[in-house]
């Protein structure tokens, strides 16, 4: 192959050097260059010559020169023709050679072509099985991975179809619920509309009303001013007054605490009257067993009695459970009462008053009582007396009284009081002492005396020494219990 090559390019060399000068066929091209050109058949080959120091028609010449001094020595026009018909001889000697050159080429070219083609088509099908190949085994896997995700497919499908079943059963029980809602807020617009239609009636008749009771106001607010005046006026005489009397300022104010305190003992006995509406007491002490640990009026229901009888109970001193006789605290009441009188009592039961002797024999009578005196004087210093054993005898023997057991911080007995004296008052006098204590001792009042300090203890002439110094005693009470 390379030595046809070398062949190939030794006879093109033949070729240009024959015809270099040749005049059949040459010309410039465009750029000076010059050329040759040979037409054989359809085919024509051109080639472009290289370029000399000289131009070709002076070497041409000095060829030919030495040619000619080679064959002869003389030089004619006949030599000249021979020449050029030789140059034809050469030009068409060379043409076979390349006719002949090209059909060599040309089978050769064929040849080749023809391997190169095979070997072309060879390796061409080696690339498509080894492509046919690589794309199997990337189908192949494709295809898996196409399942892989088939299948992911189609379980997300069925989990979105799932989810899409589970969206609708919400989205009915929403739009159920949507409904129920609807309704309500319907029924409450509704109501709303009610109620502002409403709201305007009253509106309007609040505004009626507060003209109504602007005019009232303004008449009132006339009527305040008189009645300031006029309170002022009352001030400035009670002013006056007040200046002047500064015992009645005291009294005032005792008498607003008694009012006070009667208004919660009315409240208290109110409340004791409601919870033994439906359960009956033999006296204080069962009230507070039974729970009731309040100090007011009870009603109680006394042996061989047909009608309960009201009393107030002490539910706080020494224990509680205390049924009261008398009290005394300030004056307020009268104890120079008849016989009758302290038969039956007198006074309030939330304030001063004596319960009755008759009522002290009936009860002193269905039990062993014990019998507390509470004493209390202007500095607010207490004292007390106790009897262990306390009983009233009945009428028919004068409310004789008995005693038993004395204790307590009031001071020593009297030796005015006799156990088995009988009771006395102004107008029936049954004590043996001929110092007629009833009127002594004006009706159960406290007495002050330089040797003795006496108290009436709830009847007349029982009287006991409260201390060894002199002291009046502003306050007692006279209280009797079941407590032995």
């Amino acid at each position: 192959m390379r030595a046809m090559d070398l062949l190939c390019a030794a006879l093109l060399c033949a070729v240009l050097t024959n015809s270099a000068c040749s005049s059949q066929r040459r010309g410039t091209d465009s750029s000076g260059r010059r050329f040759n050109r040979i037409q054989h058949g359809q085919c024509s080959y051109t080639f472009i010559l290289p370029e000399l120091e000289g131009n070709c028609h002076e070497a041409s010449e000095r060829y030919d020169t030495n040619a000619l001094q080679r064959d002869a020595p003389h030089v004619d026009s006949d030599w000249s023709s021979q020449k050029l018909q030789h140059l034809e001889n050469v030009m068409d000697n060379n043409t076979q050679w390349l006719r002949k050159l090209e059909n060599y080429i040309q089978e050769s070219m064929k040849m080749e072509m023809a391997q190169i083609q095979q070997n072309a088509v060879q390796n061409h099908t080696a690339t498509m099985l080894e492509i046919g190949t690589s794309l199997l085994s990337q189908t192949a896997e494709q295809t898996r991975k196409l399942t892989d995700v088939e299948t992911q497919v189609l379980n997300h499908t069925s989990r979105l179809e799932i989810q899409l079943l589970e969206n609708s059963l919400s989205t009915n029980k929403l739009e159920k619920q949507l409904l129920l809602q609807t309704n309500e807020i319907n029924k409450l617009n509704e109501k709303n509309s009610f109620l502002e239609q409403k709201f305007i009636e009253m509106e309007d008749r609040h505004e009626e009303e507060l003209k109504t009771l602007r005019q009232e106001k303004a008449s009132l607010q006339e009527l305040v001013n008189r009645q300031s005046h006029v309170i002022d006026e009352l001030e400035a005489q009670l002013n006056r007054a007040t200046v002047n009397n500064t015992s009645l300022q005291k009294q005032q104010l005792e008498l607003m605490e008694t009012v006070h305190n009667l208004l919660n003992l009315v409240s208290q006995e109110r409340a004791a009257l409601k919870c033994t509406k439906e359960k009956s007491f033999k006296d204080c002490a069962e009230a507070y067993h039974a729970g009731f640990n309040t100090s007011g009026v009870y009603s109680i229901h006394i042996s061989n009695t047909s009608e309960p009888k009201k009393v107030y109970c002490n539910m706080e001193t020494a224990g509680g459970g205390w049924t009261v006789i008398q009290h005394r605290k300030d004056g307020s009441v009268d104890f120079q009462r008849t016989w009758k009188e302290y038969k039956m009592g007198f006074g309030s039961l939330a304030g001063e008053h004596w319960l009755g002797n008759e009522m002290i024999f009936l009860l002193t009578s269905q039990r062993q009582y014990s019998l507390r005196i509470e004493l209390r004087d202007w500095e607010g210093n207490r004292a007390y007396s106790f009897y262990e054993k306390f009983q009233l005898a009945s009428e028919k023997q004068n409310y004789r009284l008995f005693l038993k057991g004395y204790s307590g911080t009031a001071g020593r007995q009297s030796s005015l009081v006799l156990h088995g004296a009988s009771f006395s008052t102004k107008d029936l006098d049954h004590d043996n002492c001929i110092c007629k204590c009833a009127q002594m001792l004006t009706g159960g009042k406290a007495v002050n005396s330089r040797s003795l300090d006496f108290v009436l203890i709830a009847m007349k002439c029982f009287l006991f020494t409260l201390s060894s110094d002199s002291k009046t005693w502003r306050w007692a009470a006279f209280i009797i219990g079941n407590h032995t």
